[in-house]
């Protein structure tokens, strides 16, 4: 799983770029507004709200805020944003998955044609690249939480189906249909989780020199700055000399 860890830093290095708070809440509580407008507005029993406000809470995003977000979806005057995913392929053939909500599909649509072919590659159709991913959810916990071995026995007992512990924390991998049952007997066990969502993870992982990984971190950041973009998954991994170069 040397990729994973790869692809993990690359996350982290997102996260810790992202300096500007009220663009990352910005971005949040679009999230759990569209969540809260989808289904109901009680996290309790809104699997997505819940995980959006977990994603909030995280990132030490205030009550007030999240509340608001909530009660947005309510109000008949709030915006209506689309779901979209992009698919596509970065420098090096490396594939590219983009989630987004947006208001306007033909600026988000522009927008990120325009990274993708700045960098070198190309944004392809609808399916081009998803079948290099599993569309699974995943459940993060502080390596403090529990042992790695009481980790994997309640991630057993819960029908996971696969668990990464390292100095990182624990990652508890659950299918599409089993995710929320996974989670709700987890956080029963060890509490509220520090993640708790679907993602794209890569079936395989490419590697790339340093010359074409640092083209694909800067087409990364590009995407994760844009206001419509909500997450970024790609199946590369770069050298730690890299990473530490670029400042991660």
């Amino acid at each position: 799983m040397a990729g994973h860890s790869q692809f993990k830093n690359i996350m982290h290095r997102k996260g810790r770029q992202d300096a500007q708070k009220s663009k990352l809440f910005g971005k949040l509580a679009r999230e759990i507004t569209v969540a809260a407008k989808l289904g109901t507005p009680d996290p309790a029993m809104n699997p997505r709200l819940r995980a959006a406000v977990v994603a909030a809470r995280a990132e030490n995003m205030p009550k007030d805020n999240i509340e608001r977000a909530i009660k947005k979806a309510a109000g008949s005057d709030g915006e209506n944003y689309d779901e979209i995913r992009y698919e596509g392929y970065g420098p090096g053939g490396v594939a590219v998955i983009v989630e987004a909500l947006t208001d306007n599909r033909n600026r988000a649509a522009s927008d990120i044609r325009s990274f993708f072919t700045k960098s070198g590659g190309n944004l392809g159709e609808s399916g081009s690249v998803a079948f290099m991913f599993d569309r699974t959810g995943i459940i993060e916990y502080d390596a403090s939480v529990a042992s790695d071995d009481a980790m994997l026995d309640a991630a057993i007992e819960a029908g996971a189906d696969d668990v990464i512990s390292s100095e990182a924390g624990h990652e508890v991998y659950a299918s599409q249909e089993t995710f929320r049952e996974v989670a709700k007997a987890l956080e029963a066990k060890f509490g509220e989780p520090r993640k708790a969502a679907l993602t794209w993870k890569p079936q395989n992982t490419v590697a790339v020199d340093d010359e074409t990984g640092e083209k694909l971190l800067k087409l990364m950041d590009l995407l994760n700055e844009h206001d419509d973009v909500q997450n970024v998954f790609a199946n590369f991994e770069v050298s730690d000399a890299l990473i530490a170069k670029m400042g991660g």
